[in-house]
């Protein structure tokens, strides 16, 4: 199979994911990148965040178009999170691999395993602005530490902690990751390596294309249904990374 044709079907997949569920971009984008396009590990994380910067962007608008993103509180969530981001970032640089590996599986088996329990969901407008900034600064310093635009980890949060409706946080989360990638593309400026741009356009015109199907597979299928898709998908994630430190 193709470069060209490998990259179509990933970033469909991708964009799909992002459209769906509003989160799962960057952990699928960079092995992907790595493992099956070629890049190296600093293009790819660079190309990754390039690639759901731009998808995100545009499930965003198709999400805000019906109604399903909670501005106010995705602005704190999002603000809340930028310093610790940053602080736990440069101090996680020392860390081993392995260690940072680890820690990404087990928080990520945490997230949907707090996914699959029942919550009675709060109206939005009862949400309390200092328990956003307080959820934001803790997502924040996570993807500090783990180095991905926390979609995976703020769609949780948003309907655990925060009380958001599914379909809701799916749409706020997408606020969050184009804000963060796009945070965390300008500080890599002049550091991508090499980008292969013509692998990179295609595979962002696939996962645009994707993107608008995720959203509209989200509008057909129940809030719990796609909760329960979105922990699936962490556990089968968590899953894969624990191997990969213990083989």
């Amino acid at each position: 199979m193709s470069v060209l044709v490998l990259a179509l079907v990933a970033g469909a997949v991708i964009g799909l994911a992002l459209g769906a569920l509003g989160g799962g971009g960057s952990v699928l984008a960079v092995p992907v990148l790595i493992y099956l396009l070629g890049f190296s590990p600093a293009s790819a994380t660079t190309a990754s965040l390039i690639i759901v910067t731009a998808t995100s962007a545009t499930a965003l608008y198709a999400h805000a178009r019906d109604g399903n993103v909670a501005w106010k509180t995705g602005t704190l969530f999002t603000a809340a999170g930028v310093v610790p981001a940053f602080l736990v970032g440069a101090a996680a640089g020392g860390l081993p691999e392995v260690a940072l590996t680890t820690a990404f599986a087990v928080i990520a088996a945490l997230a949907a395993l707090q996914m699959l329990r029942p919550s009675g969901a709060v109206a939005p407008d009862r949400i309390r602005p200092l328990k956003a900034a307080g959820a934001g600064a803790g997502l924040g310093a996570v993807t500090g530490l783990l180095g991905v635009g926390g979609g995976f980890l703020a769609v949780p949060a948003l309907v655990s902690v925060l009380g958001l409706r599914m379909k809701q946080a799916v749409g706020t989360s997408l606020l969050v990751i184009t804000v963060n990638s796009l945070a965390a593309l300008t500080a890599r400026t002049g550091t991508g390596g090499d980008l292969r741009w013509e692998v990179i356009a295609p595979f962002i015109g696939a996962a645009i294309l994707g993107a608008w199907d995720g959203k509209r597979l989200a509008a057909r299928i129940t809030g719990r249904a796609l909760q329960r898709i979105f922990a699936f998908v962490l556990l089968a994630v968590a899953a894969l990374m624990l191997v990969d430190v213990i083989v």
